[in-house]
């Protein structure tokens, strides 16, 4: 499995191998140790999330506090999504950027992101998505920006008319987010991750 390092430090992507033969194809999806070799720890899987979407809808710009925040793997298990991860981390020399990564049955890849970062999930075709969660669903922590937000300008496949859930349509801009006070500060996430690194080896 290759594992190829974002443009935001902390994000992956996840191509595995595939053997296809007469019965259709093999590939390992997730690999703990080889992940590790590329985080500096273990991912410890927690909760895992499916995500049935129709065409059009687009979930995030969500995010969770640090401590302990969730890290995520992601891949497609039918259809086709744009996976976008965008760094909310305050003092981050990419704050407010964003990469992306189609997720499909084609090419199978996942996208990995550490604690701290927004991620937002845009699909194409009809599909359904699969998240591995480091930590549980803590809905005092959950947080959002909205996806339509122009500073970030989350670049969206041709033609996508997005459909927003009311909750993620009220969400706060960036600018927002940042004047309140609730988001995580890059210094937050990397004295995390060293927690982490110390608790796993």
């Amino acid at each position: 499995m290759d594992i190829r390092p974002l443009r935001i430090d902390g994000a992956f992507e996840i191509t595995p191998r595939q053997f296809p033969d007469d019965r259709g194809v093999f590939a390992e999806g997730f690999r703990v140790d080889h992940l590790a070799e590329a985080l500096g720890h273990e991912m410890q899987v927690r909760q895992t999330n499916i995500s049935v979407s129709s065409g059009g809808a687009l979930r995030g710009i969500h995010f969770a506090d640090v401590p302990p925040s969730q890290a995520k793997y992601v891949t497609a298990t039918g259809g086709v999504f744009v996976d976008y991860v965008v760094d909310l981390r305050v003092g981050s020399p990419t704050f407010g950027e964003w990469d992306s990564v189609v997720l499909d049955t084609v090419d199978r890849r996942a996208v990995y992101l550490s604690e701290g970062l927004g991620h937002a999930l845009a699909c194409i075709e009809d599909g359904t998505a699969v998240y591995l969660c480091s930590e549980v669903f803590n809905p005092t922590g959950e947080r959002g920006i909205t996806p339509l937000d122009p500073r970030i300008a989350l670049k969206l496949p041709e033609g996508f008319e997005p459909i927003l859930s009311p909750k993620d349509a009220a969400a706060p801009t960036l600018d927002e987010a940042e004047a309140a006070g609730v988001l995580p500060t890059l210094e937050a996430c990397l004295a995390h991750t060293r927690s982490l690194a110390g608790e796993r080896r």
